[in-house]
């Protein structure tokens, strides 16, 4: 009985009868097993930060990158598997440079994720190939000075936000940028700390495990080391005067 069952899930251009494509719904897994990734769009800025794996005391860690330079103004954390990632990357930074030979003018940040959520896309229905295991926060700017901050993710979809999270846990970090996110307040270091705070939702360790990059209009720069671990420690006592701040209410209440 089993013999002849059809396996749906091991080809990637069949359907199952109830609509779904598993090699594809496979990637989005792959993608939830990834490092958490977090982007948030400012008024002046965007704002890349990613969870940072523990790394072994011999393994040289600048060879491992979860942000990734597209163009000048343009960059890319993903979550996912990493040489899928890569693989994607060098594509992108390919038809950047020959848009940039081409037209000579820098590509869009819209047109570059348009490229990048064709080829995700392109991958999930032809054969011999399997869909990317990567889905990606694509943030920069164009001439017109205006921060854009897009998603896309294995199945080819992408879609512009003000703030997102991908990777593992990805919907608790989301959560808390929906509560916390005020377009009006959204300033550089406004929009660094919430992309700090919400990935401490789900990282342990502090700033050992945080890598940020700061993207404006005229530079670009990853948050340094101190700075990264003074403003975690700010962060950190916030929240503990906020537990005792509930704690606190909820003894008053009792005894009332």
């Amino acid at each position: 009985f089993f013999a002849t069952m059809p396996s749906y899930d091991r080809a990637i251009t069949v359907f199952s009868p109830d609509g779904h494509l598993f090699q594809v719904e496979y990637a989005m897994e792959a993608v939830k097993k990834g490092a958490t990734a977090v982007a948030v769009r400012g008024n002046d800025s965007v704002i890349l930060a990613i969870e940072r794996k523990a790394a072994s005391k011999l393994q040289d860690t600048r060879t491992v990158k979860k942000i990734c330079k597209l163009d000048d103004r343009i960059f890319l954390a993903f979550a996912g598997l990493t040489a899928d990632a890569r693989v994607l990357v060098n594509k992108a930074r390919i038809e950047a440079q020959s848009h940039r030979l081409n037209f000579d003018d820098p590509i869009s940040v819209d047109n570059l994720t348009r490229y990048i959520a064709h080829t995700q896309q392109r991958y999930t229905q032809s054969g011999g190939m399997r869909p990317f295991g990567v889905s990606t926060l694509i943030g920069g700017f164009d001439d017109d000075g205006v921060p854009k901050l897009f998603h896309t993710d294995p199945t080819g979809v992408f879609s512009a936000w003000k703030a997102n999270a991908t990777g593992r846990n990805s919907n608790t970090v989301r959560e808390y940028l929906e509560k916390h996110y005020e377009a009006e307040a959204m300033t550089k270091d406004g929009v660094t700390k919430l992309a700090v705070r919400a990935l401490l939702e789900v990282v342990e360790s502090g700033s050992k495990n945080i890598e940020v990059l700061i993207i404006s209009k005229d530079s670009q720069e990853f948050l340094e080391e101190s700075a990264l671990s003074t403003l975690v420690t700010a962060i950190e006592k916030e929240k503990e005067e906020e537990e005792a701040k509930r704690k606190a209410k909820g003894t008053g209440s009792t005894n009332v």
